[in-house]
């Protein structure tokens, strides 16, 4: 299954693991890298520089294959976490919400791959006006935060793909191998997933969220933080609805940002309390029935893409 993204990368797979904050760190990278695709770590949880610095030493520990570290722009100061990245000679480097250009600059003359997370076409010229070597781009469907238009991944994808020169990874609404060779099909060179890998035996997630997302139907996520200009989907509880309404009645903004804080967050990521917290999901949830090991997502992937590519070609 080779692409421009699986020679780029040296991976098997066009399969990227998203960045998924406070719950990607070296045992789901690793095992998502060791099956062939491209784990990451985040950086979201991981604030101090020599955490991070302990993280990759502990991915680099349980595989020898590449793995990305992923980078949430708007979240802090990333240039001493950059700093230790590129010093502990992390492959690939995702940057997600935020303008990535002075990133990238700081990449260079690096032995790494950058990966920038948009959303449409504009974004993505963007990305590789700026030096990325690839782009994501996240449709409606999607986790987590998502672009401000309602534009589908299977709208956007080729808009994208028709708009840039380097290679494309498709995101949102994929979970299977069905989706990732229909983000082939629309021209993208492989997948990046975010809400299947949460849902595997080696996300550091608590149970209940793992349990709830494998339980879940596609009309069991909603839209926060819409009215702040960062929409992010996230699965339906009391409190993301609370939220939804607070925004409705015009809350203001500070009282929106403890709303949404990262601390609430991690009520329902750490401690399974989501009836009193927000977690990030996307309509993929649909498709997903079980929390198996990373690596069996990956196989079951790449078995469904090839029965497809036969079924197509007993069609022509």
């Amino acid at each position: 299954m080779k692409t421009r993204v699986t020679e780029m990368l040296g991976i098997r797979y066009p399969i990227v693991q998203g960045g998924l904050a406070r719950v990607a760190y070296a045992e789901l990278a690793a095992a998502v890298s060791n099956a062939g695709g491209l784990g990451q770590i985040n950086t979201a949880s991981l604030l101090e520089p020599e955490a991070l610095r302990a993280e990759i030493r502990r991915c680099q520990a349980l595989t020898s294959l590449p793995f990305g570290v992923n980078f949430p722009i708007n979240r802090h100061d990333l240039n001493p976490l950059l700093d230790v990245a590129l010093e502990e000679g992390v492959r690939v480097i995702a940057l997600t919400a935020g303008n990535p250009a002075p990133y990238l600059r700081r990449c260079e003359g690096h032995a790494v791959h950058t990966l920038v997370l948009t959303a449409g076409p504009e974004l993505a010229k963007k990305a590789e006006a700026a030096g990325a070597h690839m782009v994501a781009t996240v449709g409606f469907e999607g986790g987590g935060h998502i672009g401000r238009s309602d534009e589908t991944t299977m709208v956007m994808v080729p808009r994208v793909v028709d708009a840039v020169k380097i290679p494309v990874l498709a995101s949102g609404g994929i979970a299977d191998g069905r989706g990732l060779l229909a983000a082939l099909a629309l021209g993208a060179e492989g997948v990046e997933m975010g809400t299947r890998f949460v849902a595997t035996i080696e996300a550091r997630a608590h149970e209940n969220y793992k349990q709830a997302l494998a339980a879940a139907a596609p009309d069991g996520t909603m839209l926060i933080k819409r009215s702040m200009g960062m929409p992010g989907r996230t699965l339906r509880s009391p409190f993301a609805e609370h939220i939804v309404a607070r925004e409705a009645a015009g809350a203001e903004k500070a009282e929106l940002l403890e709303l949404v804080a990262g601390r609430v967050n991690a009520l329902g990521t750490d401690e399974g309390r989501l009836e009193e917290s927000f977690v990030w999901a996307g309509q993929c949830v649909g498709l997903i029935h079980d929390v198996p090991p990373a690596g069996e997502v990956i196989r079951r992937m790449v078995a469904e893409a090839e029965a497809g590519i036969a079924r197509l070609r007993g069609i022509g």
